[in-house]
This record gives C-alpha cells, sequence and structure tokens, in this order.
C-alpha cells in the first residue's frame, strides 16, 4: 500500500466538540449506521495514533455547517475550533471551510477569511441540509468565490439519510446537477463526495465529463462501493477519485484494510490514496 495517504473527508470527532453537538446527530450515528462506538469522541492525541495506524498522513478537517444559522436542530462546527487544531499540527491536518448558501455576502466574507487567514485548502457543503441542489442559483456566489480563491469545493451527492425524524431532509443532491455547475465554472474544482450513491453511475459519468469534476469515495465502507465504482478508479479514472472516510462515519483503520482487500493497480491505489489531492488541493509534496 502507498505511504503517506490523505483522508480528504474527516469531521473533527473530539469530547468537548461530541458535547456541543445536537442530541439528534448522537442518535444518527449510534443508531442509523452503527458508529456508536465513537460516539464519546476520541482527542486530537488519539486520532492522530489512529492515523499512524491506518498509514494516513494528513485529514482534511471540516468546520461544518449543517442547516442554516436560524434552523434551531443546526450546528455549526466554527472555524476557528478546526484552525487551532491544525495550527498545533499543520504536518497531519489541514481545513475545509463550511459554507451555507443561504448566508448571502456574509458567507463569501467567511469564506475568503478561512483561507486567507487561516490557511484553509478547500470549502465544503452538505445541500440537502438547506434544501438546494447544487445547480440552485445560491450557490453561485460560493462556485465564483472558490474559483477565484483557487480552491476545490466539495459537496454531498447522492440521496440523503434520515439524520432526525422531526425534520426529514429531502434528497436534493443528484451527481447530474453537477454537470450544469461545471458547464458554466469551468475553473472550478468540483468534488462528489459521499460517492454519490445510489446514482454512482451518473456520479462516474459526470467526473468522466468534465476536467474538473472528481469523487470523494468516503462515507461508504470500501467492501461496499459498486463494482463499476471500483473499475473506474481501477482504470480510466484513476486520477478524478480520492480517498476519504468521513469519519466518525467510516473508521479509518477499516477503510485503509478494506481498501487494501479491493486490489488494485499499485498506480490506482497510489493516485486514488494521495497523489489526486496533492494534485488538486495543491499540498506540499
Amino acid at each position: 500500500m502507498p505511504t503517506g495517504v490523505i483522508d480528504v473527508v474527516v469531521n473533527p470527532y473530539t469530547p468537548e466538540i461530541v458535547a456541543a453537538r445536537p442530541g439528534w446527530s448522537k442518535d444518527f450515528l449510534g443508531r442509523k449506521i452503527g458508529a456508536g462506538d465513537r460516539l464519546p469522541g476520541v482527542t486530537t492525541e488519539d486520532y492522530l495514533a489512529k492515523m499512524d495506524r491506518a498509514g494516513i498522513e494528513r485529514s482534511f478537517l471540516i468546520a461544518a455547517k449543517l442547516g442554516p444559522v436560524t434552523d434551531v436542530n443546526s450546528f455549526h462546527l466554527q472555524i476557528e475550533v478546526v484552525a487551532e487544531m491544525v495550527a498545533a499540527h499543520p504536518d497531519r491536518f489541514s481545513g475545509l471551510v463550511g459554507l451555507d448558501p443561504t448566508a448571502g455576502m456574509a458567507e463569501l466574507r467567511h469564506l475568503e477569511r478561512a483561507v486567507t487567514e487561516y490557511g484553509f485548502v478547500g470549502a465544503h457543503s452538505y445541500p440537502h441540509w438547506f434544501g438546494l441542489p447544487p445547480d440552485h442559483r445560491r450557490y453561485y456566489p460560493i462556485y465564483a468565490k472558490c474559483a477565484e480563491l483557487d480552491i476545490p469545493i466539495q459537496l454531498q451527492v447522492g440521496h440523503c439519510l434520515r439524520y432526525d425524524d422531526a425534520r426529514p431532509l429531502r434528497s436534493v443532491g443528484r451527481p447530474i446537477t453537477l454537470d450544469t455547475v461545471a458547464c458554466e465554472f469551468p475553473e472550478l474544482k468540483l468534488v462528489g463526495i459521499h460517492i454519490g450513491w445510489p446514482w454512482t453511475e451518473e456520479m462516474i459519468a459526470v467526473a468522466y465529463k468534465h476536467p474538473n469534476v472528481y469523487i470523494g469515495v468516503d462515507a461508504y465502507a470500501p467492501k461496499h462501493w459498486p463494482e463499476t465504482l471500483v473499475h473506474f478508479m481501477n482504470t480510466f479514472g484513476r486520477e478524478k477519485v480520492l480517498f476519504g472516510t468521513d469519519y466518525p462515519v467510516i473508521d479509518p483503520e477499516r477503510a485503509m484494510r478494506e481498501f487494501a482487500e479491493l486490489g488494485l493497480r499499485a498506480e490506482s491505489a497510489a493516485a486514488v490514496l494521495r497523489d489526486n489531492a496533492l494534485r488538486l488541493y495543491d499540498l506540499p509534496t
């Protein structure tokens, strides 16, 4: 297996952050996806040790925004929290700024501050939390600013699970919506995360069509990845796929163990696990 693996989708999950998260998120992790063993959270030091055991050199930490700030069920992780973790371990962590497309000009200033003041390497957003598909006009100022700053933006594509019974969310992130975005913003670096399931072939088609569209293979354990996705990353799509876990959804040690069992060509594994992230996010080698 290649060394120096980069995990491009990680949610910081320290005990302090877990304590601040709303109750529905803990219930979701424990009941819906079976990650109850990770509910108490892990210290930064323990997570670094987990990365070492998994062979992961760097993790991208998301200052996530789950819904508009006006929603009582929303959760926003402040960029200062992630920036502090990155500053303490700059050789192991990089920051991604979560974005709310409903917040107007304030969000553009928030994005620019995260990149120019704190050195965040990319942006991130969950379309279904805001009820807006990726090709909605309210995302367009964000896309323009990301292109101007020359940073990639990750967008969850695929269906939306039922996070909270009191507020089921519509699945608005069909991968095909990235086709429109890529056509209108050819300079924007787009990463469709969460593999696009159950429309994974649609995600593959969009990534194959556009040089600026990539697939993040996170949130689903490698042993469950569709065969068409494994074939794509092992052959003609090896330069269009980036490894991720969406921790705490998938444990990195499990992810790396199952990734090795896929039996990819050496050059394909190296591209997916490290090289593509280095190139797309312009990271030092």
